[in-house]
Formats: structure tokens, C-alpha cells, sequence
């Protein structure tokens, strides 16, 4: 009974788990890296090893497996090389972790200045049976400043059989000076896809039937981690035995299902507030991780917007066949302005659900505004549509310059009023048919058409006054009075803008000069202009209509105002109605 009970004991201490079991041995087993065991690969081959080696990345990718790897290639028997024999007795020593020449330390149990001093003194020994002296250092930037600074010449100049290889999730904590003296490797998370094709591989070894829905959710709790996702398949065989389904991953990682997650996407996209809020409130009674929602609804959208930008490119994307399929009908929807609006706001949420309390008030909060944000119109599509309003009733209004026989309608004025142009704007009445300009009525929308775009500019343009316009030369005089002001408005970006207004005003391509110019007096300004003499008959043009005074708004129709077109653009554009006001 005795023998019975110690083989128990010893076959239970046997076990191994699964991050151990399958661990890589050689860097052709490694997943995901390719980028970093390729090139210790060429470097080995080439005979162009260092004394030192940062690997960097996230936890569970392969930091330490791969030092570890490098450390049997440069080791083992007729070494260095990639390619070593599977018994080969000194990669198997290092395997289980047992070669005196190869020396793992813990930098958060070992971090302190006596600690490296006395791998200081170890250092100077030569190898017991192996080519080099390897030391490997599991989180490096645990490590005291005071044993980084012990640690730096033994670093910089080591004996030529010392080998150092570090390995750190926060490469930003290691001091610069032991940065520069080491070749530094970068692992990334490891692509989903990579991790479900693994898991699959190991599930058959093991004899374990899992749906791929399963495995997605694992790759997706993992967050690239492979050891993590190892992990978790560990513990669902321990509870779910041979046969493992997707229901069983999502509850123990707190997930939502993907077809939850595109549903309530769908909602939001949809604008369907109501069905949105039910959702969530569904998902947070089932237990779902709110914080863990937030992030995938975040990534989600992130591929909506990735595919619709790239036209249904997937290679920036991590995404089955049905989460492709759904990503190419939900990318329609909407148009890329709207998304990026509707991700600032679940990035705003994801950084603020740290400091709060009432996660899912916040997440609620969070979709109301997506939902605003996909109807909402941007600053710059406002002006450009008010840009676009400007240009296309100037040039309607151009024909009836033209002929000098048609005059601005009530309609108009109060479409103008309402998109907030100007009545100059929209006819520009200053123009005569044979080139003539009538100056005061040029200057007063001149005037107002600069106020509205530089209200600090306007203020010096009411002290001048216009001079001439001629041979499409507009002279704006300051009279000496206000002589000071002309240093100050005459430059470039004055000019530009002066003649962006004339643009506007019907007047395309004309210039402006500022010029120090003696003002009429006022009584002369007053004084009706005597008519002038008629030219000679050979230029004689027939006299321009008087025009009539527009009707005052408040004798308008309100039917012919609400159906004016420009109104309508007006209301369209922003998002508005008509509300009788009265006083």
C-alpha cells in the first residue's frame, strides 16, 4: 500500500502543463517572431555574435524562450549553430535547466548592487564544459540603478567567453547606458490567426475536440500573449475535459460572444439608442466584463474604419470569415468622417473607465454620444457647404447682373439671412454691364465681406475709402489723418484676403493697392452726384435701371419662404427647422 501511495505521488509530480509541455525547443518551433529568430539565425551563421542581447515585448511572446534557444545554438555540441541534434547532451542540459554554463536570474529577486557584484566576480571563470559563460536575466529593469551602474563595465568590455542576454516587458525603465551597449529585439503581440493554428495543434496532440469559435476566444482573451492562451486551454481540458465550446472560453474570461459584440454595433450604427442600451444591459447582467467590452467594441470599429478606408484590404485586419463578412456589410453604413468621430468617443471612454466607479453609467453615456456623433456634421463640412451655398448663388445671381433689368428677390434676401451671406454676396449689383462700378455700393459689401472673415481687419477699412477701381485695380486711400494705418493693413495676407472678398463680390482676379489719399469731405459725400455727361455716340450706353428696393422680410409669405431653395439647402445642411418668433 506504501509503494501504491509514492507511485501516485510521483506520477501526479509528472505532470507538466501545456506552456511547459509544448515550449519551443529550436527557433523554428518559435510562433510569431520570425523577425527575431531570423536574424539571431544569419548572425550565427555569419559569425557575427555580441556580448549582449535586449529582448523586449509583451509577456507570454517568447523573451525568454528564445534567449534560451540562442543560448543552445552557441552551446551545444560543434556549436555555434541553428541546426544542433535533438539528444544533443549540452542543449538537453540547458533544456531542463541544469548546465553550469548557462545561468538564469530572476532581476526582480536579484536586483540589488551585491547581487551583481558577485555576478561580477563569477564572470571572470571560464566555462565549465561549454564555449561560452551565458548569462540570461529574466526582467532586467527590476535591476537598482546603483547594480545597472556595478553592472556597466563588466558590460561594455566582458571576456570573450561571457555572453549576456536580458529580457524586460518595460524596456523604458533599463537605463540608456545599458541600452546602447546591448543589440536590442522587439517581439510583437502574436497574431491571432497564429495562436488559433497553435492551439489547434496542440488540442490534437492532446486528443481534445474545441470548436474554432472556441479558439477564437481564446486568441482574443490572450491579447497576443501565447503563453497565455496556452494557459487557458490548460484549465478548460481540467474543466471541460475532451469536449470544449465557445460558451465555456466566453465565461471564463468574462467575454462577449462576437455576434454580440457586431449586434451592438450594429444598434449603434444603426442609431437605435433604445436597442443599444438594452443590449448592454443584457451583457452586464450575464457577468460580461464591461472594461473588456469597451475595448473590443473599440476594436471593431477600428476595423470597420480600416476596411473602409483600405476598400476591404484585410491584411491590416484580424478577423475570421464571418467577423470579414460582417465587417463588409456594416462598412457602408456609414462614411469615415462619422467613424473616426464615433472612435474618439470609445477612446475617451476606454481611458476614463480606469478612474470610475459606475463603469456601465459611463458606457451608456459613451453610446448616447456615438450615436449623436453619427449624425453630427463637422466645422469644416459646415463651411464647406456654406462655401458651396456663397459660390452657387453668386454665380445665379451673375445672368441678372448682366442684363440690368432683374432685381434681388424677397426669397433671396431671406435665404441669404438665414445661410448668413450677404446680400452682396449674392448679386453683385456693384457691376454694370459695360464694366462700370458704382464704388460706395462696392465698398459697403467690400466692407462687410471682410468684417465677417476678420473683424480686426475690417476695423481699418472703415477709417479708409475707396479711391478708384480701375483696369481691375481697386486703390483703397487712407486719408493722413489715419496715414499710420497703411503700414499696418498693407501686406500679403491683407491683399489675399481683400481680393478673395472681391472674388465674391463678382469681381475674379482683381487687384487691390493701398495708397495715402486725401478723403472727401462730407459735405461733398452728401452733396447728391451731379448726373453725368452723356459719352460720345459711338460709346453711348443705354442708362442702367434704378433698382428697386427689396421688400422687407416680415411681408414675405411663409410659405414662399419655407419653400425657397436656398432655405431648404440651408435647413438641410444645418440640421435645423423653422420657428415663428414673435415679440
Amino acid at each position: 500500500m506504501v509503494a501504491l501511495a509514492f507511485l501516485l505521488i510521483f506520477n501526479d509530480m509528472s505532470y507538466q502543463v501545456i506552456a511547459r509541455k509544448y515550449r519551443p525547443q529550436r527557433f523554428a518551433d518559435v510562433v510569431g517572431q520570425e523577425h527575431v529568430t531570423q536574424t539571431l539565425a544569419n548572425a550565427i551563421a555569419q559569425n557575427r555574435i555580441a556580448h549582449a542581447y535586449l529582448f523586449v515585448g509583451p509577456r507570454g511572446t517568447g523573451k525568454t524562450t528564445i534567449a534560451r534557444i540562442f543560448a543552445k545554438c552557441l552551446n551545444c555540441t560543434d556549436g555555434p549553430k541553428v541546426d544542433f541534434a535533438e539528444d544533443d547532451p549540452r542543449a538537453k542540459e540547458i533544456t531542463e535547466g541544469r548546465s553550469m554554463d548557462v545561468l538564469e536570474i530572476d532581476g526582480a529577486s536579484n536586483r540589488g548592487i551585491d547581487e551583481v557584484r558577485e555576478l561580477r566576480e563569477t564572470v571572470k571563470y571560464v566555462p565549465a564544459t561549454s564555449r561560452f559563460k551565458i548569462y540570461i536575466i529574466d526582467e532586467v529593469h527590476m535591476l537598482t540603478k546603483e547594480a545597472f551602474n556595478a553592472l556597466l563595465k563588466t558590460l561594455e568590455e566582458p571576456p570573450a567567453h561571457v555572453k549576456f542576454m536580458f529580457a524586460t516587458t518595460e524596456p523604458e525603465k533599463v537605463i540608456p547606458t545599458i541600452l546602447s551597449r546591448c543589440q536590442r529585439f522587439d517581439l510583437r503581440r502574436i497574431p491571432s490567426a497564429l495562436i488559433v493554428k497553435h492551439l489547434l495543434e496542440i488540442a490534437k496532440k492532446e486528443k481534445v475536440q474545441i470548436d474554432e469559435a472556441a479558439l477564437h476566444a481564446i486568441a482574443r482573451g490572450a491579447d497576443g500573449g501565447m503563453r497565455d492562451a496556452e494557459s487557458t486551454l490548460d484549465q478548460l481540458i481540467s474543466f471541460c475535459g475532451e469536449e470544449i465550446a465557445e460558451e465555456d472560453v466566453l465565461s471564463m474570461f468574462g467575454l462577449a460572444a462576437r455576434s454580440q459584440i457586431l449586434a451592438l454595433a450594429g444598434a449603434i450604427l444603426a442609431g437605435e439608442t433604445e436597442a443599444a442600451l438594452r443590449q448592454l444591459h443584457d451583457l452586464a447582467q450575464q457577468g460580461k466584463d464591461i472594461r473588456r467590452l469597451v475595448s473590443e467594441l473599440l476594436g471593431h470599429f477600428r476595423n470597420l474604419l480600416i476596411f473602409q478606408v483600405s476598400r476591404g484590404d484585410l491584411r491590416m485586419i484580424e478577423a475570421s470569415e464571418a467577423e470579414a463578412a460582417a465587417l463588409k456589410e456594416q462598412s457602408g453604413r456609414l462614411h469615415a468622417d462619422a467613424l473616426t468621430r464615433m472612435l474618439e468617443v470609445l477612446t475617451d471612454c476606454e481611458g476614463r473607465l480606469r478612474d470610475t466607479t459606475s463603469k456601465k453609467i459611463l458606457v451608456e453615456v459613451a453610446l448616447f454620444k456615438m450615436i449623436e456623433a453619427r449624425d453630427a456634421v463637422s466645422i469644416d463640412t459646415v463651411l464647406q457647404q456654406i462655401q458651396q451655398l456663397r459660390s452657387g448663388a453668386a454665380a445665379a445671381s451673375r445672368p441678372a447682373a448682366a442684363s440690368a433689368a432683374k432685381v434681388t428677390t424677397a426669397p433671396a434676401v431671406a435665404a441669404a439671412a438665414a445661410a448668413s451671406l450677404p446680400i452682396a454676396a449674392q448679386v453683385p449689383a456693384a457691376a454694370t454691364p459695360p464694366g462700370e462700378v458704382d464704388l460706395g455700393q462696392l465698398w459697403q459689401g467690400l466692407i462687410e465681406g471682410v468684417g465677417r472673415a476678420s473683424p480686426f481687419v475690417k476695423t481699418y477699412l472703415v477709417e479708409a475709402h475707396p479711391v478708384s477701381f480701375d483696369k481691375k485695380v481697386l486703390t483703397i486711400g487712407f486719408d493722413p489723418e489715419f496715414a499710420d494705418h497703411l503700414p499696418l493693413v498693407d501686406n500679403a495676407k491683407n491683399h489675399a484676403l481683400v481680393q478673395t472678398k472681391l472674388a465674391e463680390l463678382g469681381f475674379p482676379h482683381a487687384q487691390v493697392k493701398f495708397v495715402r489719399a486725401e478723403a472727401p469731405s462730407r459735405e461733398k459725400a452728401a452733396a447728391p452726384a451731379p448726373p453725368p455727361s452723356p459719352p460720345p455716340a459711338a460709346r453711348r450706353v443705354p442708362a442702367m435701371e434704378p433698382a428697386k428696393p427689396a421688400p422687407e422680410l416680415a411681408s414675405l409669405k411663409k410659405e414662399d419662404f419655407k419653400n425657397d431653395p436656398l432655405i431648404q439647402k440651408a435647413l438641410e445642411v444645418f440640421k435645423g427647422q423653422i420657428v415663428e418668433v414673435r415679440s
